[in-house]
């Protein structure tokens, strides 16, 4: 049976940007959500290519900031803040990395990526083929069914109906549009019903079987602060659910058969790779390929006459950093440590810091007895 993997690229860069230091290549340009991109890409694609991995998979990425939703309400994810400007140029490496792997890189105009992703996932389903969403974004969870699982790659785990009904105080993922409208997004400015949390809206579409139902019995509800904002701000809350609901009734960018997985290409992988000085990544490649790295590499080994970059170093000195170097080596799947100690004898010293080095030139030195730490 054909089995289909979605890959929400989006979630994949952000995560990316924000977990990895800054980072330039060569040519000076910054790479630091290109390098993190492409080794999660890359840990994803060994575990796809397994005996029971998918036979077809594509990712999806947003084209822009404006869809249709905005036109409907103005106001949805206006407050978010233009990407940083060092994010910027690299979405067009991010692209190329995806393209180096032989996935498709799907986009379309007026469509957020998760309706694209709807849309791919009713018709896989429809010709009785399997579906796994690579993402644990909660809006994705409306569209989990029989046939249909999302894959959280952060934690390693599946998520089921059984994980929306634990998540959203025991609602199944076809309520999940209705608890969400209610409640409101205050991420994406979703209006929602003011003084609605996830327990309350799971609560009332418990009793009542959906939107309409909750609205309709809300006259009849005991008077009180509830029964007020859902009478007052009904409309809202049918906003709302227009704004959540994931389309999926637009036609395919690129049909089904066209997103069959062929295996990772050693070529344009490894120009990619040798353009952005990833060599790490290109050791990989050769140790896959069993051959040597090129010396024409363009990357970051530390030359006699090369400075130090600084800005690709740094000391971490509180649990968010630490924690974003060990993701982002957990994704990687490998890590150099070395330490520092007050002695070179293993039995007496006593350990004063850490350094860690995800790649060549791009490394963190963790305090751990100075003065003051």
């Amino acid at each position: 049976m054909p089995h289909l993997y979605l890959v929400d690229g989006s979630g994949y860069i952000f995560r990316a940007y924000h977990r990895l230091p800054p980072l330039t290549n060569k040519h000076g340009e910054p790479v630091g959500a290109v390098y993190g991109y492409t080794t999660m890409l890359w840990k994803l694609a060994d575990e796809v290519h397994a005996a029971d991995g998918p036979t077809h998979m594509a990712v999806i990425l947003d084209k822009s900031s404006k869809t249709f939703r905005n036109d409907l309400y103005d106001k949805y994810k206006a407050q978010r803040p233009p990407p940083p400007e060092d994010l910027v140029p690299q979405f067009p490496m991010i692209r190329d990395a995806t393209r180096a792997f032989s996935l498709p890189c799907i986009e379309t105009e007026g469509l957020e990526a998760d309706d694209i992703i709807a849309c791919y996932s009713k018709a896989a389903l429809a010709q009785g083929w399997e579906v796994t969403i690579v993402s644990s974004d909660k809006d994705l969870m409306q569209l989990i069914e029989p046939g249909l699982d999302m894959y959280d790659t952060m934690n390693n785990r599946r998520l089921g109906a059984e994980h929306v009904a634990e998540k959203f105080h025991g609602v199944t993922p076809a309520q999940l549009g209705d608890v969400l409208a209610l409640m409101g997004d205050s991420v994406d400015n979703v209006p929602g019903v003011p003084g609605v949390g996830p327990k309350t809206a799971a609560k009332l579409i418990l009793e009542h079987g959906d939107l309409e139902s909750v609205l309709a019995a809300a006259e009849g509800m005991k008077k009180g602060k509830l029964r007020d904002n859902l009478i007052e701000h009904a409309e809202m809350a049918r906003l709302s659910k227009v704004l959540v609901t994931l389309r999926c009734d637009v036609a395919l960018p690129e049909p089904l058969d066209d997103l069959e997985l062929k295996g990772i290409p050693d070529a344009p992988l490894r120009a990619f790779l040798e353009h952005h000085g990833f060599k790490s990544l290109l050791a990989k490649l050769s140790a896959v390929a069993d051959a040597p790295v090129p010396e024409s590499s363009v990357v970051a080994d530390m030359d006699a006459d090369e400075p130090c970059k600084h800005d690709d170093y740094e000391t971490v000195v509180d649990e968010a950093a630490l924690d974003r170097w060990v993701t982002v080596a957990r994704h990687q799947g490998w890590i150099a440590i070395d330490t520092e100690t007050t002695g070179i004898d293993a039995t007496r010293a006593d350990l004063v810091g850490i350094s860690l080095a995800l790649h060549p030139n791009l490394a963190c030195y963790v305090p751990v007895a100075h003065g003051g730490t």
